[in-house]
């Protein structure tokens, strides 16, 4: 069962981080404001849930594990970020020609 929560998260990871502040305070125990889960529920969502995932893990604390997995989400959202600016550029250069 938790590989498939983990796999549904690497998908659709706005959909399970939206799960969790509504049926559950695991988003709400890692973060004590509302403005870091909102603005990585737009910007970063890997990173939001990588880092509750971690801040559970290490027990209060991101450290050694759970912080490759942060680092690893944070290089995610930024590879997203920049393949869907890559795909935009090639739409837009193609309709050019």
């Amino acid at each position: 069962m938790p590989c498939a929560v983990a796999a549904v998260a690497f998908f659709f990871p706005r959909l399970i981080i939206l799960l969790m502040v509504l049926f559950g305070s695991y988003i709400g125990d890692a973060y004590k404001t509302t403005i870091w889960p909102l603005l990585g529920f737009f910007f970063a969502p890997y990173t939001t849930l990588a880092y509750a995932w971690a801040w559970h893990y290490g027990s209060g604390s991101v450290q050694g594990f759970g912080l490759f997995v942060v680092i690893l989400a944070v290089l995610t959202d930024l590879g997203t970020h920049g393949g869907s600016g890559r795909a935009t550029r090639t739409v837009v250069i193609q309709r050019r020609r």
